[in-house]
């Protein structure tokens, strides 16, 4: 099995570009907030509760999304891998699934990470609440507590990556397709 850790900033294309590497190498695409919309929409426990952190940009409890994507890895059949979108998003989410994996004598195969400036970020974000009436992406307060709880939180992961060789940095400003190309580049 492949497990690819999508990562990169909110806005930096990762949604948008999941599609096609799923299709390209055959991978069951875990993004953990499509994940959590869906608890929200259907109205758990769980969903209430998240709904209310992601509604002041904080992120959800790691025990909450590892048991999401665990029991994920062990339901899903017929794919040749995974594609992690949204986690792990800390240094405590990445050893815990490495340890996850270890379980089942895999390992993430590596880090795709797309990279763009904050300034693009907040553009991007602002289009895409409007584009999709998120409202957790609506206020400017939210967008950047998300932009700096990546920073501090998310973004060390990149030298947890660095260290096992498994970091793959692609530019995400350009096209759409013009990613794309990078990112087939990386993983090919």
């Amino acid at each position: 099995m492949k497990y690819y850790v999508l990562f990169g900033p909110p806005g930096a294309g990762k949604g948008t570009q999941a599609g096609s590497m799923v299709e390209r190498y055959n991978l069951c695409h875990l993004s953990t907030g499509e994940l959590l919309r869906s608890e929200i929409a259907a109205g758990t426990p769980l969903g209430l509760q998240a709904k209310s952190l992601i509604e002041g940009g904080n992120l959800v409890p790691d025990e909450v999304v590892e048991g999401m994507i665990e029991s994920k890895f062990q339901n899903t059949k017929g794919v040749n891998g995974f594609l992690l979108d949204g986690f792990p998003r800390t240094i405590a989410q990445a050893r815990a699934l490495d340890e996850m994996l270890s379980k089942k004598g895999e390992e993430v195969t590596a880090c795709i990470s797309l990279m763009i400036p904050d300034s693009l970020i907040r553009e991007r974000i602002a289009n895409r609440a409007k584009i999709e009436g998120r409202a957790d992406d609506a206020r400017d307060e939210v967008v950047l507590n998300r932009i700096d709880t990546y920073h501090a939180k998310t973004e060390p992961l990149i030298d947890y990556y660095i260290e096992k060789g498994k970091y793959r940095e692609i530019d995400g400003v350009g096209s759409i397709e013009d990613v794309r190309s990078r990112i087939f580049a990386a993983i090919d």
